[in-house]
């Protein structure tokens, strides 16, 4: 489903007018304009935008993404969230098992072609779930890495043909602390074990005090997204 013609202005507007608006803000006028062909997606790192949506509207879409690589402690964080809030969390599997993609591509994929991988698992699965919506939403922020730095809070998804909203894009991490503290919002326990950013367990390692909140994933690689955020 593509988003009905004049989408692409009504988010080059909104990304004017609603930057330095509060995440809560922005999240309120997309489900006024988009809703219910909207939905949020997450890595579950936390569970921030989805604990925003449940006092805005309880049954937003949730889609996680399970590529079949997660570490136990995402999976761990998915069942916590399912049962905590109120919102729908729809889990996106690949049409591949991995059984099914070592045959085809050969084994470790993700060591010899990320990009590929990341493909199959993630940015397919996706781009055929938000088809069915005109506009989604990502927990993405400007200070995770400088190739996010001029993320913009509502953008046009020309990748999808569709509005991509980025409430957070403006919060530090400071921010998203204070939040979770106020809140007592759930967040991963890789968290706190040095990984600020969680992918897929071949493609994600720990990072040191100081580093890009993303230096973790596929470390040692010129690769810095997935693809999604593209």
């Amino acid at each position: 489903m593509s988003a009905p013609p004049g989408y692409a202005d009504v988010a080059h507007r909104a990304a004017i007018d609603l930057e330095g608006a509060e995440p809560q803000e922005i999240l309120a006028w997309a489900l006024d304009a988009f809703h219910p062909r909207f939905a949020l997606t997450t890595s579950l790192g936390d569970a921030v935008l989805i604990d925003m949506v449940s006092t805005l509207r309880a049954a937003i879409p949730v889609l996680f993404l399970d590529t079949g690589y997660h570490f136990a402690e995402t999976m761990g964080m998915r069942a916590a969230v399912a049962a905590r809030y109120p919102s729908r969390l729809l889990t996106i599997t690949p049409r591949l098992t991995r059984d099914e993609q070592d045959v085809l591509y050969g084994p470790r994929l993700h060591d010899r072609d990320p990009d590929l991988c990341c493909r199959l698992r993630k940015v397919v699965p996706l781009d055929e779930t938000l088809s069915q919506y005109v506009a989604w939403a990502s927990g993405i922020r400007r200070d995770e890495s400088e190739a996010r730095r001029a993320v913009k809070v509502v953008d046009w998804d020309a990748q999808r043909d569709m509005v991509k909203v980025n409430p957070l894009a403006a919060w530090s991490q400071e921010d998203v602390d204070r939040y979770i503290a106020e809140r007592g919002v759930l967040v991963n326990p890789l968290v706190d074990a040095g990984y600020p950013s969680i992918g897929c367990a071949p493609c994600t390692q720990a990072v040191a005090v100081g580093e890009d909140a993303r230096a973790g994933r596929w470390a040692g690689r010129p690769k810095v997204e997935c693809g999604l955020h593209a």
